[in-house]
């Protein structure tokens, strides 16, 4: 069975969130020493949607570059999921008024 768009919009929101946190929290811990990076490891859910993990970097150091770009890439997707979210909202109004 797959997932309905909106629960589908809201699980990439999710996962976006998770980017957002892990690319923050990233960044936040660039001058500790030791610091071994977090990455989000996106899968793709069974029923539709995704789901993600938080795992460690192997090798302590950091990435700005890579964190930035993750700042960036995880608000996009968030912003698109949002829009895919209303989308669906509306339209299920849509259906809701013209059977009533």
């Amino acid at each position: 069975m797959l997932a309905l768009p909106s629960a589908t919009a809201v699980s990439g929101m999710n996962a976006a969130q998770a980017g957002l946190r892990t690319s923050a929290h990233n960044i936040a811990n660039l001058g500790t020493e030791g610091f071994r990076r977090q990455q989000v490891v996106a899968t793709e859910g069974a029923n539709g949607g995704v789901t993600t993990t938080v795992t460690r970097a192997e090798d302590p150091g950091a990435a700005l570059e890579t964190d930035m770009v993750g700042l960036l890439q995880s608000k996009n997707a968030f912003l698109a999921n949002l829009s895919v979210f209303r989308t669906s909202d509306r339209m299920m109004g849509s259906l809701l008024d013209i059977a009533a």
